[in-house]
C-alpha cells in the first residue's frame, strides 16, 4: 500500500491526518462512506470512493512466484465480508486487500491474524472454477464450483461502490448471474465462516429470555 496522508473532511472540519490503511478501514466499519471527501498533503480533493479506486500505475505483465507472467486486466481495492462452505483455503483477510483480475485467476492479496502478529498472503481463484456472481449494492457474492464435490464454496467481497463491483463482475468471463432466489442465495450453509461477530439483536433475545425465566423462577420459591 502506499505511503501518502490524508485529512479527512468531516462536518466542514479537516480531522487527520490518516494513512490510506486507516481510511479504508474506516470505511470498512462505516465511520465513513464513499462520498465523503479527503484532501491529499498537495491539496487535492477526492472523495473516498475515488481514493479506493485509484492505485499507482502497474505494468501490464507481474511476476508470479514460479517466474511465469499473467497478464493483469483489472485491479480494485476490496475487502473480504464472508466464506461459506469447503473448497479452496482463504484466509480470514482483515481490512484492505487487493483483488486483481489476471488472464486465468483472481489474485486476492492481503494479510489476516497468524498467532500473535499479522501475515501478507495471497490466494488465486481460478476464473474458469467461478459459476456465478452477484452484485449486490456495493457487494460482490461469487459461487465457486468444488474439485469432485457437489455444491458450491461462496465468497462476498465489498467493492465499496456499485460502479466498481458492477466492473469487477464484468471482468469475470465465467460467471453468470445466479439463478437463485434471493432467499435461497442468503441461507447460511451449515460450514459458514463469517468474518464478523453475531448479531447483537440474538444476543439480547437470548439475555432477555435468561432474564424471564429466572424471574418466573423466584417467583416460584417465593411463594413456597
Amino acid at each position: 500500500m502506499d505511503d501518502a496522508v490524508y485529512h479527512v473532511v468531516l462536518d466542514g472540519q479537516m480531522v487527520g491526518p490518516y494513512d490510506r490503511r486507516t481510511i479504508v478501514g474506516m470505511r470498512i466499519k462505516k465511520t465513513l462512506t464513499s462520498d465523503h471527501v479527503v484532501v491529499t498533503s498537495d491539496g487535492v480533493r477526492l472523495s473516498v470512493g475515488d481514493l479506493l479506486k485509484n492505485r499507482d500505475a502497474e505494468q501490464a505483465f507481474q511476476a508470479d512466484r514460479s517466474g511465469t507472467y499473467s497478464l493483469v486486466q483489472a485491479t480494485y481495492v476490496a475487502s473480504l465480508v464472508e466464506v461459506e462452505g469447503r473448497g479452496i483455503d482463504i484466509p480470514e483477510f482483515k481490512g484492505e486487500i487487493e483483488a486483481r483480475v489476471q488472464s486465468d485467476v483472481l489474485r486476492i492479496a492481503g494479510r489476516f491474524r497468524q498467532g500473535l502478529g499479522w501475515k501478507e498472503d495471497r490466494i488465486k481463484l481460478p476464473l474458469a472454477a467461478i459459476a456465478y456472481a452477484r452484485v449486490r449494492g456495493s457487494l460482490v457474492d461469487l459461487w465457486l464450483r468444488r474439485d469432485g464435490e457437489p455444491g458450491f464454496q461462496t465468497v462476498c467481497l465489498e467493492l465499496f461502490t456499485p460502479e466498481s463491483a458492477g466492473e469487477f463482475v464484468d471482468w469475470l468471463p465465467s460467471a453468470k448471474p445466479w439463478p437463485g432466489s434471493a432467499a435461497a442465495a442468503q441461507g447460511t450453509p451449515a460450514k459458514s465462516r463469517k468474518i464478523g461477530a453475531a448479531h447483537p439483536l440474538l444476543w439480547g433475545a437470548v439475555v432477555g429470555t435468561i432474564l424471564v425465566v429466572t424471574a418466573v423462577l423466584l417467583w416460584v420459591l417465593a411463594r413456597h
